[in-house]
């Protein structure tokens, strides 16, 4: 069964959320919304997640237009309450930093090394600092490249990594938990070197050279890293009819590549 580079990196983003238990799932992003959705909707039921507005919802809230959906409510979950779960640590959130150093480390506040004078000015640090110090998180990265995988560290550290050389004066990275980057080419890790960044899986048709050559920074992983596997017909299935009927995921990758990029040679 043929399948899109997007519904691909749907299934690989869902399995960050494998065996987390009962925590609460927030994609931020068409991609990792998409993959917690699946996560939800095939493998973890337990996952709690928010129709967007006040409500947990017992199943996934489809994306674009619902014609005659209702989400079903299962809970009360108004902004305020996020705030308690996210420090209890019941929370996995899958971001999009816009710079992602060797340890982790995020940045979604601007880009230049002077702050004063920065060459782009995006969100500011955002609720990312509060997020990576009490619970879990992942990333999706749409355009894999030097830009983002950068060389040294990133412009504003906004997100915690486990950069050592942050960590002085008795402070420690042991509760930091970051688990998977998804990226266009690869599905990458945390348990390199020093919790440096490792190549877990590359994604059919990429080689690891090809995503050594898109990062900033030396890779490990050449030795142990497997291919992604690709979707089921169940979750292609789940994908297509419940969760994003409109095919709005199309627009994720330009000209909707396929998952497989040996078909596209």
């Amino acid at each position: 069964m043929t399948y899109t580079l997007a519904e691909l990196c749907i299934t690989a983003a869902a399995e960050a959320w494998r065996g987390n238990g009962e925590v609460l799932a927030s994609g931020i992003g068409l991609i990792p919304r998409l993959g917690a959705s699946l996560a939800k909707a095939t493998f973890a039921p337990e996952l709690m997640m928010t129709d967007g507005e006040a409500y947990l919802v017992e199943e996934p809230v489809p994306v674009g237009k619902r014609g005659g959906y209702v989400p079903k409510a299962e809970g009360w979950m108004p902004y305020a309450r996020v705030f308690d779960v996210v420090y209890r640590g019941h929370r996995h959130a899958m971001t999009g930093p816009v710079q992602i150093d060797r340890y982790g480390q995020q940045n979604i506040s601007f880009v230049g090394k002077d702050a004063k004078k920065p060459k782009a000015m995006l969100l500011g640090v955002r609720g990312i600092p509060g997020n990576t110090a009490n619970h879990i998180n992942s990333m999706f990265v749409p355009n894999h490249s030097t830009r983002v995988f950068v060389e040294g560290e990133v412009d504003m550290v906004s997100g915690v990594g486990h950069n050592a050389a942050r960590f002085t004066d008795g402070r420690s990275d042991r509760f930091l938990d970051l688990r998977l980057i998804v990226t266009d080419l690869a599905v990458l890790d945390f348990l390199g070197t020093n919790k440096a960044i490792r190549v877990r899986h590359l994604h059919p048709g990429i080689s690891f050279e090809q995503v050594q050559a898109a990062t900033g920074f030396p890779l490990e992983g050449k030795a142990t890293a497997t291919q992604t596997p690709a979707p089921t017909a169940e979750q292609l299935e789940v994908i297509r009819t419940v969760l994003d009927p409109h095919n709005i995921r199309a627009t994720a990758f330009k000209d909707d590549p396929p998952g497989d990029r040996r078909e596209a040679a």
